[in-house]
């Protein structure tokens, strides 16, 4: 999947045609620029773990959820996040800020899932949501 990503932003540098996934991907690492250097970097980022107990975050799972969180939106599944992003979009002032805040949401929705070893909660997440507007 890494590649998908360096992909993109290769294709996006070069002025190549790209899929629709591919321009999704391109707009997310776009709006990233500490990552640029990553994805013009495949050989070395591919390759690279991101552990948590050293401090770091990992690029490619950010990025990945922001496209679960988009796609979330464009499909307003669960039933009632599309409403809320545009809420919190209008508090924030600007939608990335209110996708990073609903990552959060998402992020503990997903630990909460694995802890626990169930489905993800999909009213906890818009609960939590609903506390960010």
């Amino acid at each position: 999947m890494r590649r998908v990503y360096t992909e993109a932003w290769r294709k996006r540098l070069a002025g190549e045609p790209m899929d629709p996934l591919e321009q999704i991907i391109a707009s997310v690492v776009e709006q990233h620029p500490e990552y640029h250097g990553l994805m013009e970097a495949p050989v070395k980022s591919l390759e690279r773990d991101f552990l948590p107990d050293g401090g770091e975050s990992n690029p490619f799972l950010h990025l990945a959820m922001h496209l679960s969180l988009q796609e979330q939106i464009s499909t307003n599944r669960p039933a009632g996040v599309s409403g809320l992003y545009r809420q919190l979009t209008l508090k924030c002032g600007d939608a990335h800020t209110a996708e990073h805040k609903i990552m959060e949401c998402l992020a503990q929705m997903i630990w909460e899932a694995q802890r626990q070893n169930r489905m993800p909660d999909e009213q906890a997440y818009l609960d939590c949501i609903k506390s960010l507007v």
